[in-house]
């Protein structure tokens, strides 16, 4: 699983890519299992199996906690994980790239004086 930016995505992220994929959750569903603080890996023992006809099935059930914890149906802004991933890669980047220039900068200012 890579993004689009050819790097491959961060461990916690791939794990929901995955669990989407697996589940057959949407992007909206998946994000707000990531803000209930769901683990992606035990979704599959909240998701509703043919033979237990008592359970939800899992978006239903997702909406549910949702609504209940957040007293909405669902978020306000929805950012696929791909997406989050290369905002938080060019977050990075730009860290980086001030770091960089705040060391030549006092670099040069240390040798100046």
């Amino acid at each position: 699983m890579t993004s689009n930016a050819g790097r491959p995505l961060p461990p916690k992220l791939r794990a929901w890519v995955t669990a989407r994929k697996r589940h057959r959750l949407s992007h909206v569903h998946a994000q707000m299992a990531r803000e209930l603080g769901l683990n992606p890996n035990k979704l599959g023992s909240l998701d509703n199996h043919r033979q237990q006809p008592w359970k939800a099935p899992l978006p239903e059930f997702i909406e549910h906690l949702y609504l209940k914890r957040f007293g909405r149906a669902h978020p306000t802004t929805v950012v696929p994980i791909e997406q989050l991933a290369r905002q938080a890669a060019a977050k990075k980047t730009a860290k980086r790239a001030n770091r960089v220039a705040d060391r030549s900068d006092n670099d040069a200012n240390g040798a100046n004086t």
